[in-house]
């Protein structure tokens, strides 16, 4: 019997390639997709934009537990819609596949006055770090990976956009995290598109 992966696909901000990366990594494990709070875009969700991009018929998508209607901060989006996020609430679904949990933003985006989206990793989640570079992105990377290192999460990383040496280089010399590859900056992703990058990352998964 080979042992359930459970990923979680956080990012150094937001906007640097998440439900890309939790696509591919989707597709490649063949695994369940939940993104636990989607804030904005209901119409056009993280959950429909991998849903489009997957070509394997075993994974399934499960519900948001929360599924907000304003593109804020989940904690301020909430409020906008009457609610409280309730941690208690938000249940991993049950399967036996593989999972694949998309985060919102950054690992310190808050849901309510108490909890962050790191409240919401558990134990024995591998965690993926999407980074990509801007002025800056060094410092927001080591906080990331130093938060999580202190936590004593399963951490790899992930580099998404064009390439960067002299950034890249020092991430991986301060951090010493295992690095699976990097999404380059594709004109635009598809079914195929994931495909080949599933198939590149699969075997370091």
């Amino acid at each position: 019997m080979v042992k359930q992966q459970k990923y979680f696909i956080t990012g150094i901000s937001t906007e640097v390639g998440k439900t890309v990366a939790s696509a591919i990594i989707t597709e490649a494990l063949e695994a369940d997709y939940w993104k636990p709070v989607q804030s904005g875009d209901l119409a056009y969700s993280d959950t429909h934009k991998v849903q489009q991009l997957i070509s394997n018929s075993r994974s399934v998508f499960h519900k948001n537990s929360y599924a907000l209607q304003t593109p804020m901060s989940p904690h301020a989006s909430a409020e906008i819609d009457g609610i409280t996020i309730d941690i208690n609430e938000i249940k991993e679904p049950s399967t036996e596949n593989n999972l694949v949990i998309e985060g919102a933003g950054g690992l310190l985006v808050p849901l309510n006055d108490e909890h962050t989206i790191l409240d919401l990793i558990q134990p024995d989640y591998k965690v993926i770090v999407v980074s990509r570079h801007y002025l800056g992105s060094i410092n927001h990377t080591l906080l990331t990976l130093n938060l999580l290192k202190d936590k004593g999460f399963d951490i790899s990383l992930l580099f998404s956009g064009n390439e960067h040496p002299t950034t890249e280089s020092i991430i991986k010399k301060m951090s010493g995290v295992p690095v699976l590859g990097r999404i380059e900056e594709e004109p635009y992703f598809d079914k195929n598109v994931i495909k080949e990058y599933a198939e590149k990352f699969k075997d370091k998964l």
